[in-house]
């Protein structure tokens, strides 16, 4: 498996799409992916722009206390959806710098390609459905680990609390 590493700078037609049928990441379809990730991080930029500019113009000294209460939530939601949005930011920028090392398109894991589809869907993917999936499950394991460890740790403490309350009885 060779990983091309040089983009040749063409111009893509509009209608193009990526298909199996081509040699995977091919300058065509590391372009495409290219200006379809730059679109999402433009289009991320923009709304992180509105919102400064829409925070900035908000009129926080509202005379009544429940129109300064829904203006404060939707702040806060704006806020949260734009910190998302700074790590989706984060993942676009290694995405194009993957597409810049060669590396875009294969599985940061397996080192297998990641499926076109699978790009096209997701394009900042760095991990292939088989490995994505076994991640995953590994996340779910721990987290049912941690949690089962944090209910046996109540259960004893209210055990504790049970007995304690039974010898002042």
């Amino acid at each position: 498996m060779e990983k091309s590493s040089n983009i040749v700078p063409t111009m893509l037609p509009a209608d193009y799409r990526p298909c199996e049928a081509e040699e995977f990441m091919n300058p065509m379809q590391l372009l495409y992916f290219r200006k379809k990730l730059e679109a999402w991080k433009a289009e991320l930029l923009d709304d992180a722009s509105e919102t400064i500019t829409g925070l900035s113009q908000e009129n926080l000294h509202q005379p009544d206390q429940m129109d300064r209460a829904q203006i404060e939530s939707n702040a806060a939601l704006d806020l949260r959806t734009r910190d998302r949005e700074r790590k989706l930011l984060q993942k676009i920028e290694a995405a194009l710098r993957r597409i810049d090392d060669g590396s875009y398109g294969y599985c940061v894991e397996t080192d297998e390609p990641i499926s076109l589809r699978r790009l096209e869907a997701r394009p900042i993917a760095s991990l292939s459905l088989h490995a994505q999936e076994r991640h995953e499950r590994m996340e779910r394991v721990h987290r049912d680990d941690w949690t089962s460890t944090i209910i046996n740790s109540l259960l004893f403490w209210i055990k504790d609390l049970r007995d304690f309350f039974k010898q002042l009885m």
